[in-house]
């Protein structure tokens, strides 16, 4: 799911917990994340920068996603490595939110995307990756400027107010490729187990995706109001004081 927020979660916790968090990682590890989230920033820019050149080219934005698709899958798997760095515990933030976060982007990247080529045309592809493209570039020059001690106050600002597009923007995209593909997976058995087989195990990929679907009912809201508690807690001081200038 497009749920850039997956990466800022910062729920209250403990006092002895927050203390830990603090201290933040060590400087081989902040070198590491730095260098990391530098190079996904660059990777997302590449992308942002093929889509428009390609509409630029072509002067539709129709097959858009053939002039990045190499690029799309090599950087939304390599934010893998991002729940991996979260589950060593060298950054404060939520293992279940991002992990899902990036497990159901790679999933739509490969399992659906790459695997039902018939669907790589649909403007609905072109819709979540825009909105995957914006979000990411935000969100990875926010986590490097914070890792600096230097995040500008434009980049937090559009860290925690583009979502407010973003997310359905990019739910919308994703909800329909997968309601795209289903015609061409139910039409070709793709990635389905039929019985009678030696291991007695029996998969309808069909049936799989539409139950992915119906997950995005309880989990999109759920990220998006935690984001919008996030904003609160980090820009509505701001804005309150603002007002009352």
């Amino acid at each position: 799911m497009s749920a850039a927020a997956a990466g800022t979660s910062k729920a209250a916790q403990g006092p002895d917990v927050a203390q830990k968090k603090r201290k933040g990682p060590g400087a081989l590890a902040t070198a590491y994340l730095v260098i990391y989230n530098v190079v996904m920033t660059a990777g997302w820019l590449v992308i942002a920068v093929g889509l428009v050149r390609a509409y630029l080219a072509r002067g539709s934005y129709h097959g858009l996603y053939y002039s990045i698709e190499k690029p799309l899958k090599f950087f939304q798997t390599g934010a893998l490595l991002e729940v991996k760095i979260l589950t060593t515990s060298i950054v404060p933030s939520s293992v279940v939110l991002t992990g899902f976060q990036v497990m159901s982007r790679v999933f739509l990247t490969w399992a659906v995307t790459h695997s039902v080529r018939e669907v790589q045309s649909e403007d609905s592809v072109l819709l979540f990756v825009t909105a995957w493209t914006v979000t990411e570039i935000i969100r990875y020059s926010f986590y490097t400027f914070s890792l600096l001690n230097h995040l500008p106050y434009l980049i937090k600002w559009a860290r925690y107010t583009f979502f407010i597009v973003l997310y359905p923007m990019g739910v919308t995209g994703e909800l329909l490729t997968i309601y795209a593909a289903l015609p061409y997976v139910q039409k070709t058995g793709l990635y389905s187990v039929t019985l009678p087989n030696k291991y007695n195990f029996s998969f309808d990929y069909y049936t799989f995706l539409i139950l992915v679907m119906l997950s995005y009912i309880p989990l999109f809201p759920q990220l998006y109001f935690h984001m919008i508690r996030q904003r609160k807690k980090v820009l509505g001081h701001i804005e309150d004081y603002s007002k009352v200038e």
